[in-house]
């Protein structure tokens, strides 16, 4: 076996639809695109989302309000959930953006910021993003202290 002897398996291809050849071929005239319309034309694409002149979709549904695009999203930690990974001993006293992802509480990338849900009785030293009043309370009425990034 050669390169120049290699061809495809029996019944792998089949020879393309010829159209446009001449009205002998069976698909001359129309060229199989039927008669008048955009569709007929050489040239044509359709709009993404066109329904057929009946009002599309994105023109349906009602729009309405604001969208800020400089939001800063935050994820939120409970005072709770910190107290509950102290108490399984996942974390000691300092709590750092890569303890938090290491517990998958947030993502590296993400803004944190701690809530006040909940009551904390360790004694903890948190740096991240952002934090309520309570939250920032209860963390330094606990003895510990909360620093922002």
């Amino acid at each position: 076996m050669g390169l120049h002897n290699l061809k495809p398996a029996a019944g792998s291809t089949k020879s393309d639809k010829r159209i446009a050849r001449g009205e002998g071929s069976g698909r001359g005239g129309t060229s199989t695109r039927g008669h008048k319309g955009a569709k007929s034309r050489s040239g044509y694409s359709r709009k993404i989302g066109f329904e057929g002149g009946q009002m599309p979709l994105q023109r349906r549904v009602p729009k309405f309000g604001f969208t800020n695009i400089n939001r800063k999203e935050y994820v939120g930690v409970n005072l709770d959930r910190l107290q509950e990974l102290v108490d399984n001993g996942r974390i000691s006293d300092t709590v750092t953006m890569d303890v938090l992802v290491e517990n998958r509480l947030a993502r590296k990338n993400d803004l944190v910021k701690i809530l006040g849900r909940g009551e904390l009785k360790a004694k903890l030293n948190i740096t991240v993003h952002k934090f309520t009043a309570s939250a920032k309370a209860a963390i330094e009425a606990a003895g510990g202290e909360a620093v922002t990034l």
